[in-house]
């Protein structure tokens, strides 16, 4: 069965290039040309990933893509201009799995789908061997719940995205030892994954600023020269 592609992009030309050449490596493509008919289409759960533009009318992208991580998972490659650098990192920060920069080689866009949605079969593999029972992890008052996606501090919970979460749980997986920032980017982002270098240092500065810095405890420690560790 074909690879079900949304594409959700304003731009007539960009889109029917795309679509074209994403037909032709095989993969069934369906376009939306305004945010709202992209956010609805999006949430069918018909598409294996989505080609999200940022700029467009009615929701922007990054709009769509927050509503649309409240109930899927979808692998999304956002759009972007070449120069806007926080639209990247909000989107990355939303959930995006990845993003591309406009104008784009047609091949680094296809590598890129290759390895995101190798990722994401990776992933539901993972889920499908995964216990269905509910494993709670803790350090101190510090506790996340893998089956419910949810971390509390004490009572209080504490919003994470979907990046920060896995980071979380692979430092608590392995409280006490200390993991390296490569080994970290394997497990969290996965071994292909292609992108500044310093993201790990960058979202352990996220869950810091949501977690030490809120409650007060120091909850990941650095290891200078090796990587990260949580202990209690």
């Amino acid at each position: 069965m074909a690879v079900k592609i949304l594409l959700v992009e304003d731009e007539e030309k960009i889109a029917r290039f795309t679509e074209l050449e994403l037909a032709h490596e095989g993969y069934e493509v369906e376009k939306a040309a305004d945010g709202r008919n992209g956010l609805e289409m999006a949430e069918s759960g018909e598409y294996d990933l989505c080609l999200l533009d940022i700029m467009l009318p009615g929701l922007s992208g990054l709009e769509v893509l927050r509503r649309l991580r409240k109930t899927s998972q979808m692998p999304v490659i956002m759009l972007t201009a070449r120069d806007a650098v926080m639209d990247k990192v909000s989107g990355l920060d939303m959930g995006a799995d990845d993003y591309i920069t406009k104008p784009f080689a047609i091949e680094e866009l296809l590598a890129r789908i290759r390895v995101v949605l190798k990722k994401s079969d990776r992933s539901r593999q993972q889920e499908a061997n995964a216990s269905d029972a509910s494993r709670v992890l803790t350090c101190g008052q510090l506790s996340l719940d893998t089956a419910r996606h949810a971390v509390l501090y004490g009572e209080t919970t504490i919003e994470l995205t979907n990046r920060e979460f896995l980071l979380l749980r692979t430092l608590l997986e392995n409280k006490s030892i200390v993991m390296s920032r490569d080994t970290l980017l394997d497990r969290v982002w996965g071994f292909d994954y292609v992108g500044e270098t310093n993201v790990v240092d960058v979202y352990v500065y996220y869950l810091r600023s949501k977690i030490d810095d809120v409650f007060g405890e120091k909850i990941i420690h650095t290891v200078r020269g090796v990587g990260y560790v949580i202990k209690e």
